[in-house]
């Protein structure tokens, strides 16, 4: 093997920069060259390369986004258009693909992989709700911006003695809530995983003003519904003066956590060792602190799905 790309898609997740460079690096430590591959699947038809050296990809460690850029690619969804793709990676003379990104990212990885390209896929996805792998790139920054906004509104919400429900990213899966609801101490979180009971959220909210609270934080996964109306239904039955906080997009920006930077750069290199060793359809990621190699199909066809005693746990500490 003497070339490969490299390529981040779908949504950014903070740390993905991390993982180009580890790739970069670790590829050209062991002489190999680096193509990369701009804007995700659809430079990957367009054939938008870009040789990547060790100076390229300095300074960007620290860098939230992606150098790369990522683009949705109707166009590769379709057998014609991964068909292109192929014949632009042969033209360049590329004999291996690190894919950085989440579940749809893979699967547009294990179609290349049985069109004959060694593909190897390193998990980039502020969500965690890749299964094979502990933790993700990117949650760890996503659930400590979180929990910064938790402690600013708490200020607010003492002061006016309200009710604020902070609504997160996370359709499919509630993980950033969870982890983000312990960390900044929230009342009630409420997950898609987990069927919403209003009744024991205005319970756990009048029960603290009963003790002397003056304020209560919610925290809402997007998957579970509209936080706005949630709000509403809330204040029609307690009275109390709510007010909601959509996050959106501010999770995904940011300088990466030393973790997330930690987590990309080992990731990073063991993607480029398993091409070398010859793997394709494999997967990175970590499981009890060790990085592992995963079957990516096997990895897509399993729901990962969130720690349950965890969330009893949440439950506990916010009586």
């Amino acid at each position: 093997m003497k070339r490969i790309g490299v390529l981040t898609s779908g949504g950014d997740a903070p740390g993905m920069n991390a993982a180009v460079r580890a790739v970069v690096r670790m590829a050209v430590y062991h002489h190999l060259e680096v193509i990369g591959v701009m804007r995700g699947y659809a430079g990957l038809i367009e054939g938008d390369f870009r040789p990547l050296s060790v100076s390229a990809v300095g300074d960007i460690i620290h860098r939230g986004g992606t150098v790369l850029r990522t683009a949705r690619s109707e166009e590769f969804m379709v057998p014609q258009g991964r068909r292109a793709a192929m014949e632009q990676m042969h033209r360049a003379d590329m004999e291996g693909l690190v894919v950085i990104g989440g579940d749809g990212s893979f699967r547009g990885a294990v179609h290349l992989s049985h069109l004959g390209m060694p593909v190897v896929g390193v998990p980039g996805t502020i969500d965690n709700d890749i299964a094979g792998t502990d933790f993700t790139i990117g949650f760890d920054t996503a659930v400590n911006t979180v929990v910064d906004a938790i402690n600013k509104i708490r200020d607010t919400a003492t002061s006016h003695e309200r009710v604020f429900l902070v609504e997160v990213m996370g359709r499919r899966s509630g993980a950033i809530a969870l982890m983000a609801g312990i960390a900044g101490g929230a009342e009630s979180i409420l997950i898609p995983e987990v069927p919403v009971n209003l009744d024991e959220v205005v319970t756990k909210i009048e029960r603290g003003r009963a003790r002397g609270k003056l304020h209560s934080i919610i925290l809402v996964a997007e998957g579970v519904g509209s936080a706005l109306e949630i709000g509403k239904g809330i204040e029609r039955r307690t009275g109390l003066d709510t007010r909601v906080t959509i996050l959106g997009h501010i999770q995904r920006g940011g300088t990466p956590t030393a973790f997330d930077r930690m987590l990309a750069s080992r990731m990073g290199s063991r993607a480029v060792e398993l091409l070398m060793e010859g793997a394709t359809g494999q997967m990175v990621g970590i499981q009890a602190q060790d990085i592992v190699a995963v079957d990516m199909e096997e990895a897509l066809k399993e729901q990962k799905r969130i720690d349950y005693d965890i969330y009893r746990l949440a439950g506990i500490l916010a009586i």
